[in-house]
């Protein structure tokens, strides 16, 4: 479906001047606009989900730990397919003002594809790299988005979710290193090709949401503040979008309509995209793999054990 189809249809909750700037710059934030008893459920759980990080000391599908995580000072980088983890992220996803969101932003019909939860810990939270997510996950078309809440307010020494405006109508760039291994982010040389100068870092209070295309370059830079910024993501397409490729993030939940009714007919954008490596067996995280770290055998079969067991309950 086009923006101008798209824009066609009565918004449920965003101004036409919002969802235009969406589709003209390629991200978008609204403030305060998530109600505040979801957000006191979503931090309830979360902190359910930090206590049991406690008890880890390596990563897994689950918990990706930073370095120096421990049971006393617990630091995630991220909570992967909350969805998966505790009932609440699941009804905020498929229930709340997010889906109604998503739904003026692809069409009426919409997709639910996975779900994460960032931390950027106080104190040093990770970077994230500049890249662009729909080669993590191809899709047919290039609808699918991410809608992020900000749990807690969000400054500019927080590390908030920076876009390149635009950029979601420019070229995708190889995630691949010089020695054709997945890094998931953009070469150094590429990254120098980008406007960085022109990002628009997203700020804003508790209950705020950020959206960012699928093709947009995006990116954060480390938390230095003494404040955490918890960011729960969901990403969402268009029901005529279909994947071609393992889900990296896999859940019982991926391919659930949560908006209109499912697509009879794919539509696919001729614009080509990057494959990733073969999701199938496992992922280990974003974070890894943009810092190149190394995981044992043991974390890697356990996330082939974990990836297994959630494919076959799908």
């Amino acid at each position: 479906m086009t923006p101008e189809k798209i824009l066609s249809y009565k918004p449920e909750v965003l101004t036409q001047e919002q969802r235009q700037f969406y589709f003209d710059n390629g991200y978008l934030l609204v403030e305060r606009i998530v109600p505040l008893n979801w957000v006191e459920h979503l931090l309830d759980v979360t902190n359910e989900m930090v206590q049991r990080s406690r008890s880890l000391s390596k990563s897994d599908m689950v918990f990706d730990l930073e370095p120096g995580h421990t049971a006393d000072n617990p630091r995630l980088r991220r909570l992967t397919s909350p969805v998966e983890h505790h009932p609440t992220y699941w009804e905020f996803a498929s229930q709340s003002i997010i889906a109604d969101v998503a739904a003026d932003l692809v069409g009426p019909d919409v997709k639910f594809h996975h779900s994460k939860l960032n931390f950027k810990w106080a104190s040093g939270g990770e970077e994230v790299k500049w890249h662009q997510d729909i080669t993590y996950w191809p899709h047919t078309n290039y609808s699918p988005l991410t809608i992020g809440v900000y749990l807690h307010d969000v400054g500019d020494d927080q590390g908030p979710l920076g876009a390149i405006p635009k950029s979601h109508k420019g070229e995708l760039f190889n995630q691949y290193n010089a020695r054709d291994q997945w890094v998931g982010c953009l070469s150094d040389s590429d990254a120098k090709r980008i406007d960085r100068a022109a990002a628009k870092y997203l700020t804003g209070p508790a209950a705020s949401i950020t959206v960012h295309n699928c093709r947009v370059v995006h990116g954060s830079r480390p938390n230095l503040s003494d404040r955490g910024r918890p960011l729960l993501l969901n990403v969402y397409s268009s029901a005529d979008a279909f994947t071609y490729t393992a889900n990296p993030l896999p859940s019982r939940y991926e391919g659930t309509i949560v908006r209109g009714k499912p697509a009879r007919w794919a539509h696919h954008d001729e614009r080509p995209c990057l494959v990733p490596p073969d999701w199938s067996g496992g992922y280990t995280s974003l974070y890894a793999l943009q810092q190149q770290e190394e995981w044992d055998s043991d974390q890697l079969a356990t996330v082939a054990q974990q990836t297994a067991r959630i494919r076959t309950n799908e």
